[in-house]
């Protein structure tokens, strides 16, 4: 007996207790909706159906980000385990969806880390574990999982085929792990959308990321790939991409990584997002919607860069889509923030004053929008300055002082979040920033002026570009 069909065999026993416990599968989050971050003002669930697999159609590979406390063969990975911060760390970072693990007794997982991971996030969730019986698949639904994890190792055609059918009647995507040629064919027959090869040999532990590339060809045109375990680094990314894989599921790299967010940025390899701060005039708008950098900054703070939130919301309507405006306040009563924020006015909210946790906390909660506080970078224990209820952190010389502060500050305590890096930032010293610190992203406002004419489309251009210019 391998250690997948003990599990599996206690997994049965587990079932059992739950039908006895809770008979309707339905109830168990205690029969009360579970929202999404989105969700949070409106109180009603929009959970997409098929959204997992959704997401893994998208151009490029895609990241699948395991929350995981142990496992069988490693015991106790995470001995300090704040699970949701670890999937926000995940969303912020670019995560495509996030892996929870649920088993309780190899994995130390639980339903609930499931179900609060799905407060704080958007993004699509697999619920991992073993799943042996249809109570399993909606009981994930009602969890707050878009995916279940069908290994066709523990289960028979039949099996295969009814569960995945009851999958696709909840709108819950499917996902069939095979370990050989046999079981992707299993896989196929009944039908599957995803087709994932285990890379971990379940024998003796052991993992080749060959062996995905080996059964590549045998899974269906047009069938969703994912390489599963055993990426380490750079040259996995690489090896998975020549394989044609649709997506890879990482867990224990990412698990054992002190800044998860920072190390799955280094995994994809994905350029530096930029943030253009201080859009005052339709002509600024203009700018930034043919250069498209990530992120447009609006500043309400008295500054010279000031506008009114009438401005702001006819520069928004007229702002494209795929970038995200950024309010920027100093101290400013949380509920003004919160209206802009509910207004769609702005999409992210940057708290650059004295506000506590408590204040990015509640903003948080009442918008379900992502907020960045700004720290002043004055020595090197600023960088350990914490903010929990953040999303990001923001780390400047100061506000709006056009100055750089010694970047190795954030490279001797590298802070555990991902961190928009700004301060007399400018076309000539944006790469050699970006190398340096590996921020999630660059802010620049001054740096991309012209003295008294505002911004420069050369300049905006020139730092945009050597920005994304870093890679790997």
């Amino acid at each position: 007996m391998t250690i997948l069909d003990e599990i599996a065999e206690k997994t049965r026993e587990r079932v059992a207790e739950a039908k006895r416990t809770c008979p309707d599968p339905s109830q168990a989050a205690g029969g009360v909706p579970v929202l999404r971050r989105r969700d949070i003002p409106g109180g009603v669930s929009t959970m997409e159906p098929f959204a997992f697999e959704k997401a893994l159609r998208a151009p490029g590979l895609s990241f699948i980000c395991e929350v995981k406390k142990a496992s069988p063969s490693k015991g106790l990975i995470a001995p300090y385990f704040p699970y949701t911060e670890i999937a926000q760390d995940y969303d912020n970072a670019g995560a495509s969806c996030i892996s929870c693990l649920t088993e309780p007794y190899w994995f130390k997982g639980s339903n609930r880390y499931l179900t609060e991971i799905r407060r704080v996030t958007d993004i699509p969730i697999l619920r991992k574990d073993f799943t042996v019986d249809e109570y399993m698949i909606r009981e994930a639904k009602a969890i707050g999982a878009d995916a279940v994890l069908l290994i066709c190792s523990i289960l028979d055609p039949v099996q295969l085929r009814d569960f995945r059918q009851l999958a696709d009647s909840l709108g819950l995507s499917a996902i069939f792990e095979a370990h050989n040629a046999e079981e992707i064919r299993m896989a196929a027959d009944a039908g599957a959308r995803i087709i994932g090869v285990n890379n971990r040999n379940l024998k003796d532990f052991t993992v080749d990321t060959r062996h995905a590339g080996e059964l590549r060809n045998l899974v269906p045109e047009g069938t969703i790939f994912i390489s599963e375990s055993g990426v380490k680094g750079r040259d996995d990314i690489r090896s998975a991409e020549a394989m044609r894989a649709d997506a890879v599921l990482v867990g224990e790299t990412l698990m054992r990584a002190r800044n998860k967010g920072r190390r799955l940025m280094e995994l994809s390899g994905r350029p530096v997002k930029v943030k253009i701060c201080g859009l005052m005039s339709d002509n600024d708008i203009k700018l930034v919607n043919e250069l498209k950098p990530d992120y447009a900054g609006f500043v309400f703070a008295n500054t010279r860069h000031r506008i009114t939130a009438e401005k702001a919301a006819a520069l928004k309507a007229k702002l494209d889509p795929g970038i995200k405006a950024v309010g920027v306040f100093v101290d400013e009563d949380e509920n003004v923030v919160i209206d802009l924020l509910r207004r769609g006015i702005i999409d992210l909210a940057q708290l650059h004053g004295h506000e506590t946790d408590d204040v990015a906390g509640r903003i948080r909660s009442a918008t379900g929008k992502r907020v960045i506080k700004a720290v002043v970078m004055k020595d090197a224990s600023s960088a350990e300055v914490r903010f929990p209820s953040a999303d990001f952190m923001l780390f400047d010389a100061g506000r709006g002082s056009g100055r750089t502060f010694n970047w190795n500050y954030l490279n001797d305590r590298l802070p555990e979040r991902p961190f928009f890096l700004a301060g007399g930032l400018s076309p000539d010293n944006v790469a050699d920033a970006v190398r340096k610190v590996r921020p999630f992203a660059v802010d620049v406002s001054s740096g991309v002026e012209d003295g008294e004419t505002g911004k420069s489309y050369e300049k905006m251009k020139a730092f945009i570009e050597n920005a994304r210019s870093v890679h790997d």
